[in-house]
């Protein structure tokens, strides 16, 4: 059995599937590719860079199983996969944890203008040093305010935990009825605590929450545009670890030069991997290339996650 691991595998997972009697490559074919070099495998794994669109399912009918490592399977026909025959998998809890820490990094971020300060410091600290400790000297804590979460599944719950361990008020909206209710674990001696937080409507959260951090699937319109963000409250902070095209980036762009939003985070870009050049050269916006998962940790539970899936799946 051949697995095409073809945006990569952490080596405990590969090894996994080794020891099991499965062949892994792990060397990426490119997508155009694919439609020929993919008929050499009986599954594949894919992170998000690469598809598998009807096309390329149809060009391989040798195909047992498509896994992929991470929550969203944006980039695969998964009901016309499974329509065919092929398991499909994801591995949706591996990476919760990794993604709620880039939420905070950037939320700390944006209220102590990091971003900023870390673009102006290397070219002005040395000459215009005190009219920059002038311009960051207005940041806030996080403490005490409100976060809003649009989209509380195992993200938006982790989300939450560390807010509330922040001390900030929580208010959660989800398309779905959800459990109000999440467990916090206090340090390294294991101690838990229950708490529940605001369940919200979407409209409340635009309008009252002083950050707004987004973690929805893929839709087809954006979820935040112009007139959503001309509700929010004036310095609304928004971050986007989730979906491109969650946010509508151009009246995006206009909140932030008119100061109804102070800042904004993207991890998740419309056209990536080209994002437009008025995101990235935007003084009020921080920016990273779609890493939301990508920590040591989270890459290696990924990984053992979806060996035991495919394990699973062939051993049926």
């Amino acid at each position: 059995m051949k697995i095409l691991a073809n945006d990569g595998i952490d080596p405990i997972g590969k090894k996994m599937l080794e020891d099991a009697g499965f062949f892994v490559e792990t060397n990426n074919i490119p997508q155009d590719e694919l439609p020929i070099r993919l008929k050499e495998f009986d599954a594949i794994t894919v992170r998000s860079a690469t598809k598998v669109r009807k096309a390329l399912i149809d060009a391989c009918p040798n195909l047992k199983l498509i896994g992929r490592g991470g929550v969203g399977v944006d980039n695969i026909d998964v009901e016309y996969a499974k329509s065919k025959g092929i398991g499909v998998y994801n591995t949706p809890a591996s990476s919760s944890l990794s993604v709620a820490e880039l939420v905070f990094a950037q939320l700390f971020t944006g209220v102590r203008f990091l971003h900023d300060s870390n673009r102006k410091m290397p070219v002005d600290g040395g000459t215009k040093f005190n009219d920059l400790k002038k311009a960051y000297a207005k940041g806030v804590e996080l403490r005490g305010k409100t976060l809003g979460i649009v989209g509380f599944g195992r993200i938006g719950r982790e989300v939450a935990k560390i807010a509330i361990g922040v001390g900030m008020n929580v208010i959660a909206y989800d398309l779905f009825p959800f459990n109000p209710e999440v467990e916090v674990v206090l340090g390294t001696g294991g101690t838990k605590v229950n708490v529940t937080v605001k369940t919200s409507t979407l409209d409340e959260i635009i309008k009252t929450a002083d950050f707004i951090t987004l973690h929805t699937p893929f839709i087809d319109k954006a979820l935040i545009g112009a007139q959503e963000l001309a509700q929010m409250k004036k310095g609304v902070q928004l971050i986007n670890i989730s979906r491109g095209g969650l946010i509508d980036e151009l009246a995006l762009i206009e909140a932030l030069d008119s100061g109804q939003v102070s800042y904004a985070a993207l991890d998740v870009f419309d056209n990536e991997p080209t994002p437009r050049q008025e995101i990235l050269s935007h003084p009020r916006i921080s920016l990273t290339p779609h890493i939301g998962a990508a920590t040591n940790e989270a890459q290696e539970r990924i990984g053992v996650e979806l060996a035991s899936l495919i394990i699973g799946h062939f051993n049926k």
